[in-house]
């Protein structure tokens, strides 16, 4: 059996309805290395992320070329399995997403997720198309040779451009399409319950925005099999820079540097991540 058929194997196998994993969303190999470390059984990319890395803009302003780069730096970084968000598929074409699905599985990917936002702009590619662009994915999928996982997502929730009820129409569109996974950001907990109840595919579900007081046992209850956190982790990592620049800069207090994890505790975490072992320790130890 070839690693990357391995992988997606373990992959596939960690999906499991009313169970629910958490798959964070590293933005370098560094952080992906650390997560692996400190528990994270796959790792999923964030479009968010990795533009804030290249100090550009999310939504449709990284290229594909950068995306798959940054790809294969995370699929290398840890012996873990990998999804990626690739945004739209990187253009409106059914072809091009179908293209863009098997460039992801030689990136050594073993999934990825595509949406319906015709980027650069915040709205959705009407129904049919929409459908069209997941169908293309999955037959791209399914010609790989291995159990590579299709996340469709229904991002109108997320962005403005439509509400629960359009989502849930075109999930259930893509989830008769034969889609692995399906996924609406921020879809209300009533709705992913009513999903999950009329579905036996896996259903993602974001902790972001008010659902990060969600607690996993109701993401549980309600079904889901997938609990990822998009660009959480990056954001939390740029307050952090914000608001340590705003003191020392501000008041010239370097007091806030007084919290920092120290150097060999970081080298120990990323060691162990890039082996595939765990750390021990409960949160705020070195």
């Amino acid at each position: 059996m070839s690693n990357i058929q391995a992988k997606a194997e373990a992959f596939r196998a960690l999906h499991r309805p009313g169970a629910p994993f958490i798959i964070p969303n590293p933005w370098d190999a560094g952080s992906a290395q650390m997560l692996a470390a400190l528990g994270a059984r796959a790792l999923a990319t964030t479009s968010s992320g990795s533009a804030f890395a290249l100090g550009k803009r999310d939504m449709g302003h990284v290229s594909r070329d950068e995306t798959l780069a940054y790809c294969r730096a995370i699929v290398a970084a840890t012996p873990l399995p990998v999804s990626a968000d690739l945004e739209n598929g990187f253009g409106e074409a059914p072809e091009t997403v179908a293209e863009t699905v098997r460039m992801a599985a030689q990136a050594g990917l073993v999934g990825c997720s595509i949406e319906d936002t015709a980027l650069p702009i915040s709205g959705a590619y009407d129904f049919d198309l929409a459908l069209e662009r997941v169908r293309a994915a999955i037959a791209a999928a399914r010609g790989l040779g291995f159990a590579f996982m299709l996340t469709a997502r229904a991002d109108g929730i997320l962005t403005g451009a439509y509400g629960p009820a359009e989502a849930l129409r075109r999930l259930r569109a893509f989830d008769a399409a034969g889609a692995d996974v399906l996924y609406a950001p921020l879809l209300p907990m009533d709705d992913t319950a009513a999903l999950c109840a009329g579905t036996a595919t896996p259903v993602n579900a974001l902790a972001a925005g008010k659902f990060v007081h969600v607690p996993l046992a109701e993401f549980a209850a309600a079904g889901v099999a997938r609990i990822s956190i998009g660009g959480g982790l990056a954001r939390l990592t740029c307050a952090t820079i914000r608001d340590a620049a705003r003191a020392m800069f501000g008041d010239g207090d370097f007091s806030v540097l007084a919290g920092a994890i120290g150097s060999g505790a970081v080298a120990s975490i990323v060691r162990a991540g890039a082996k595939g072992e765990r750390v021990s320790g409960k949160p705020g130890e070195s």
